[in-house]
């Protein structure tokens, strides 16, 4: 079971919900860091959503991404 980060800088979330939905049913634990104020993407049950600067500072954000097995940036 991977970690696995994916960073969401823009609205657009089509592929990225695909990625998180595949890595989410094969076991990985999946986290979301929304970089930007928009909309919360719908995503599968048990994907651990947090954004920046609301519930997430830079410092956690840093923890969050070495904390990781992948990173990925949309």
């Amino acid at each position: 079971m991977a970690v696995v980060l994916h960073l969401f800088k823009g609205p657009d979330a089509t592929l990225p919900r695909r990625v998180v939905a595949q890595q989410a049913a094969a076991g990985d634990r999946v986290t979301v860091a929304l970089l930007s104020d928009g909309p919360v993407p719908e995503l599968p049950a048990g994907v651990a959503v947090r954004r920046l600067d609301r519930d997430l500072t830079y410092s956690q954000l840093l923890d969050l991404i070495f904390d990781a097995d992948h990173v990925i940036a949309w």
